[in-house]
């Protein structure tokens, strides 16, 4: 029997997933555009309507004023920042370190967490690369090496890490990355309950969650947690078609699942640890 308790289970994840606001600055999501059909010419309806305009210092914008892709064309030059303790400037995006005085720099807030990471802007990007970068960038950021430092620099070492951990955190788990692909596209899922979910993908999680609140053997919460890692990885392949198609209303709507699955397998390896 499906209880109301168990609907609220289902309609409120626990799952924590990262607070993504739309997007009013159109140069951050053209610098970090998260798939290559994301910036790519899509065409729409007669009402949707393509806008230009130049920047004070010259930088073309095109935007999107009423279809799902909000960005189609970007060109942008820009500014080449410096060092602040030399004044060299900086030759890379994002600059950790001057390189001709070796001081830390403060963090580029603007800069995705995929540049940061030096990861594809892709749903399936490289964890194993992923992980090593931020061993190399921890090894060379972290607050202990800058002890003996200036404050600056101890306060600049201290951004640098927490914003590596931030990018790190977000882009290793296929939900979080995913949610985050869609805010860089000026896109967000609303927290509580779906509205817009079907009515039997709803009734398939209230069932699950009854049959793993009753389960009575690690054996059977086992089963649970398998069959959630096969819906997973199937979730996994279709919003990276999606993303990849441009489709960002799909993408949006797998994600919304994943979500509901992902918190579900947390739940599983709660019953499992009451076994233990």
């Amino acid at each position: 029997m499906l209880t109301a308790k168990c609907l609220r289970s289902v309609c409120s994840p626990r799952l924590s997933v990262p607070s993504l606001r739309l997007k009013t600055s159109l140069q951050p999501a053209c610098k970090a555009a998260p798939c290559g059909a994301l910036c790519r010419s899509v065409s729409f309806g007669n009402k949707d309507t393509w806008h230009s305009k130049f920047s004070p210092s010259g930088t073309e914008l095109s935007y999107y004023t009423a279809g799902l892709c909000p960005i189609r064309r970007c060109s942008t030059s820009p500014m080449k920042q410096s060092c602040w303790n030399c004044q060299q400037v900086l030759d890379k995006t994002p600059a950790f370190f001057c390189m001709a005085c070796k001081v830390v720099q403060p963090p580029d807030e603007g800069t995705s967490y995929f540049n940061i990471m030096d990861c594809d802007h892709t749903f399936t990007l490289d964890t194993h690369k992923l992980q090593r970068r931020y061993l190399q960038l921890q090894r060379s950021l972290h607050p202990d090496n800058f002890s003996q430092k200036s404050p600056k620099e101890q306060e600049y070492s201290e951004s640098q890490s927490a914003l590596v951990n931030k990018a790190y955190r977000t882009l290793l788990k296929p939900l979080s990355r995913g949610l985050y692909m869609l805010e860089l596209a000026g896109m967000h899922l609303d927290e509580g309950t779906d509205s817009g979910a079907q009515v039997n993908f709803l009734m398939e999680l209230m069932e699950i969650n009854e049959a793993l609140n009753e389960a009575q053997t690690p054996a059977e919460a086992e089963k649970i947690g398998h069959d959630m890692k096969g819906k997973l990885t199937d979730l996994t392949k279709q919003i990276d078609a999606a993303l990849c198609e441009g489709e960002l209303q799909t993408a949006k709507a797998l994600l919304a699942q994943m979500k509901y699955y992902a918190n579900i397998e947390e739940k599983v390896k709660e019953k499992l640890a009451e076994f233990m």
